[in-house]
């Protein structure tokens, strides 16, 4: 962006126009936005589980943050992340009445995340398809405070601004977000590597139609859960067991053309499987791993949902 003021519209800093005014100070906006820009998006994905409703809460976060006077903001980061949060709080309530009449299970959008996303262990973790469900159980206030606090490490008093409560009040809204995630949570950190094992053989059996494969590597109480949003043909309700879901892969859900491939990739930091039929992107197929076998099978095939499967998203704390 030029520091000059011509007059006319300039781009910011999501790549849309914003009016021109004084150069310096879109500038100096342009460079903080920017500079927090993967955090930001990171934040707002977390809160709502939707890349494309992050993307616009980015571009609602620009447009208040371009006319902030900078020289009475102390920490440009944390002001940027209230902003942030603030207008994902807002698009929360929006998400939760469209999520009441969506067709069939609604499943975070999945992203093509970058390599480094699985080093950082606790960001990983924080993004991974099973925690982001886990996510969905909160409330929208319990959301914001547990991701504040225990994902990027904000203080009492930063996340009290952000959400517009008392920090004795935050501190009791973290605590029962933490015990209400704990229960939910897988018990134990699983390696990259068993989920790639556990990948490889879920893939194997499915390829092969090997029942007793599939059966071995899922658990017991396994649960499928697929997202068509009314597109595609998925399952309308979770599937239960070991056997139902072996035989719905095996027999009903997955047909396997001789054009299918099913190919590892890095989703939301973790291990998973994208199937394409014909070559086109069918379906991203995410796991939850426990004790080496699979608990939570999570199929997104809704197209809407897998724009940000075309080329990686990076994210940050």
């Amino acid at each position: 962006m030029t520091s000059e003021n011509d007059g006319h519209a300039q781009g910011d800093a999501t790549g849309r126009a914003v009016p021109a005014g004084d150069g310096t100070a879109v500038d100096a906006a342009t460079e903080d936005f920017v500079a927090h820009r993967n955090l930001l998006f990171t934040v707002a994905y977390e809160m709502l589980g939707s890349a494309a409703d992050a993307e616009d809460v980015l571009q609602e976060t620009w447009l208040k943050w371009a006319g902030v006077d900078l020289g009475t903001v102390r920490d440009r980061r944390a002001y940027l992340v209230r902003i942030t949060t603030r207008q994902a709080l807002n698009r929360l309530r929006t998400l939760g009445r469209r999520k009441e009449s969506y067709v069939g299970s609604w499943l975070p959008e999945p992203l093509l995340t970058t390599p480094d996303v699985a080093e950082d262990v606790e960001l990983a973790d924080s993004v991974s398809m099973a925690m982001m469900l886990v996510l969905e159980t909160l409330a929208p206030v319990e959301r914001a405070v547990f991701v504040l606090r225990e994902v990027f490490d904000l203080g009492y008093d930063e996340i009290a601004e952000a959400v517009e409560k008392s920090p004795a009040a935050v501190r009791q809204i973290a605590h029962r977000a933490r015990a209400h995630v704990a229960a939910r949570r897988p018990r134990e950190a699983v390696s990259r590597s068993e989920t790639q094992d556990a990948l490889a053989a879920f893939r194997r059996a499915v390829v092969t139609g090997d029942l007793q494969g599939l059966l071995d590597i899922l658990a017991p109480d396994v649960v499928l859960l697929g997202d068509g949003g009314g597109i595609k043909q998925a399952v309308l309700r979770p599937v239960n067991g070991a056997d139902k879901v072996a035989r719905l892969m095996l027999g009903g859900l997955v047909k396997l053309p001789v054009t299918m491939t099913m190919d590892p990739a890095q989703v939301n930091g973790h291990p998973a499987l994208v199937i394409r039929l014909d070559g086109e992107l069918d379906t991203v197929v995410a796991v939850r791993i426990e004790a080496g076998r699979i608990t939570g099978l999570y199929a997104v095939r809704n197209p809407e949902k897998l724009s940000f499967m075309r080329e990686e998203t990076v994210l940050s704390r």
